[in-house]
């Protein structure tokens, strides 16, 4: 009897500690997997000059002055040298290395700093603002020790992964989290399908890499929500969408993007109901370009796609991505809703970036930055272009922020907020923001009262003492 009580316990317990729940699923330590993957996670640090111009005169004009345009080129133009930083990772022995477009944009020195010592100047191969992208070539004969890319499409939620990076210029920082969500989209570019992590990622971890349990990079990091970013919440891009973006770079140096040439919008109920339509999905048709491929297949304003290259298309922000992602020039299969009916046309896709609606957005995409003294900020102007890509109102205006310094009285926001008001006053242009500081300097009350829209489109107001 007591044998088989013996037999009987022993049994139970094994039975325990090999049941699926046991702790040997659970990652004990990430020591050996950082060891290995740091070597290969660059810190970067650029470089550029700010220009601004003093005003000639003792007075300021009144906010929205036409003089005020007149006479901002009669100014003495001020220099200053601002630098950034951010993180990337090597990708081939040679020194190619991944990082955001917006940790490379406009810099005149790029430096990359491989395993925390050792400094090699960099050049771009290539960016992509669309997808905030910028392959850089090491200037050396040294090898590195590059990482491979996941296949991010099997990233479940749930999944553990690290992100290494260089948050606020400490340089080779590791975090850990689990993938929080999928296919994510927060008004920040026209090709958003980000992962969300719970893995910290700060100011600085921009362009550096995400990693599987495998050392795979599943995803770079490139946005963060919140006012200082580790609140849980970041978000990267995939590998499989970035890595034919990387590779174009690579080759050509630019990128290659199918083309359609329609604006399209969101399939409302209200819609649904007057198409009779089953249910709101796919994408509207509310104009075609001219000469474009839908207006030489005989696409029509008010037709809806709902699939595309045998694809289907439930949420209208999904066409652009895979339109994007299709190879110029290829014939593709569209299915479309007209007159209370299905039918289907074939398209040759075009080229995005030879289109003449990419080079209008081209151009306006390159706004000039003014540096706001009083405020320690530099912006530019609100564009059309941000206007459509973040879903704010027509008439909307502003300045958005595009770098804040540490002393600022702002320094709690963030890059790409829009400083819509200043004491209760519209913000159109630069100017009305430069002239409002100004004239609250000039003050014996040095405060002022600002309205922003943040990177989650909500308005609030703050109160800020000027210095």
């Amino acid at each position: 009897m007591r044998n088989f009580l013996k037999i009987f316990v022993f049994s139970i317990l094994f039975l325990n500690f090999s049941s699926p729940a046991s702790s040997e699923n659970i990652t004990s330590s990430f020591a050996d997997l950082a060891e290995k993957l740091m070597p290969s996670v660059v810190n970067i640090s650029t470089t550029q000059t700010v220009t601004t111009r003093s005003n000639p005169f003792p007075f300021q004009f009144p906010p929205g002055s036409p003089l005020e345009d007149m006479f901002k080129e009669f100014g003495t133009p001020q220099e200053r040298k601002t630098s950034a930083l951010g993180s990337g990772f090597i990708i081939d022995k040679k020194g190619i290395v991944v990082t955001n477009n917006h940790v490379i944009q406009g810099a005149e020195d790029i430096v990359v700093i491989v395993g925390g010592k050792k400094d090699y100047k960099a050049k771009v191969l290539g960016a992509d603002p669309g997808m905030d992208l910028a392959v850089l070539q090491i200037e050396t004969e040294d090898n590195f020790a590059p990482v491979k890319f996941g296949n991010s499409d099997k990233a479940r939620i749930g999944d553990w992964v690290i992100a290494i990076g260089n948050p606020f210029g400490l340089g080779g920082t590791v975090t850990a989290g689990i993938i929080s969500a999928r296919n994510r989209s927060i008004g920040l570019s026209r090709y958003e399908d980000f992962i969300q992590t719970d893995a910290s990622i700060n100011q600085g971890n921009s362009g550096g890499p995400l990693f599987n349990m495998d050392g795979e990079v599943v995803g770079i990091n490139t946005a963060i929500l919140g006012q200082s970013g580790s609140i849980g919440i970041g978000f990267a891009i995939p590998s499989n969408s970035a890595q034919r973006v990387i590779n174009q770079l690579i080759e050509f140096g630019e990128t290659k993007r199918g083309w359609l040439g329609v604006r399209i919008q969101v399939v409302t109920q209200d819609i649904v109901d007057v198409e009779k339509l089953d249910k709101p999905r796919g994408a509207l048709v509310v104009s075609v370009a001219s000469g474009s491929p839908s207006d030489k297949a005989g696409l029509l304003s008010g037709d809806i796609i709902l699939e595309f290259d045998g694809k289907e298309i439930t949420e209208m922000k999904e066409l652009p991505k895979i339109v994007a992602q299709t190879d110029v020039g290829k014939k593709v299969s569209v299915k479309i809703w007209r007159n209370q009916k299905e039918i289907t046309k074939t398209i040759t896709l075009g080229r995005l970036e030879t289109s003449e609606d990419f080079q209008t957005q081209k151009t306006e995409s390159a706004p000039k930055t003014t540096l706001i003294k009083g405020l320690k900020i530099s912006v530019r102007k609100l564009t059309k272009k941000d206007i459509e890509l973040r879903n704010l109102p027509s008439s909307a205006t502003g300045a958005i922020i595009t770098e804040i310094d540490k002393d600022s009285p702002l320094n709690y926001l963030s890059v790409n907020n829009i400083i819509i008001e200043a004491q209760k006053k519209k913000i159109k242009t630069v100017g009305d923001l430069q002239n409002i500081v100004n004239s609250r300097l000039r003050s014996s009350d040095k405060t002022i009262l600002i309205a922003i829209i943040n990177n989650q489109n909500q308005k609030r107001y703050i109160g800020v003492k000027l210095d």
